[in-house]
């Protein structure tokens, strides 16, 4: 089985900026449960890691995204 490397979103296209103010940018590295994705699955660079997890960080803290979902028992 051959693994293709992930190339980093951020690093490949420059005007994709990370930004606490964007938090729909910031959902699509969010699991369902609110959880940070790690850069192995999601292939961004340590760099740019570490931008996302404050620009997450940040967006919780003012309340743009949640800590975590609401998951409704049925």
């Amino acid at each position: 089985m051959i693994r293709t490397k992930k190339i980093c979103k951020f690093c490949e296209s420059p005007r994709m900026k990370i930004s606490y103010k964007k938090p729909k940018t910031l959902r699509k590295f969010i699991t369902e449960q609110g959880k940070i994705i790690p850069r192995r699955t999601t292939g961004t660079c340590a760099k740019h890691q570490r931008r996302l997890v404050t620009a997450i960080n940040r967006a919780r803290n003012i309340a743009l995204l949640p800590y975590q979902y609401n998951v409704l028992d049925e």
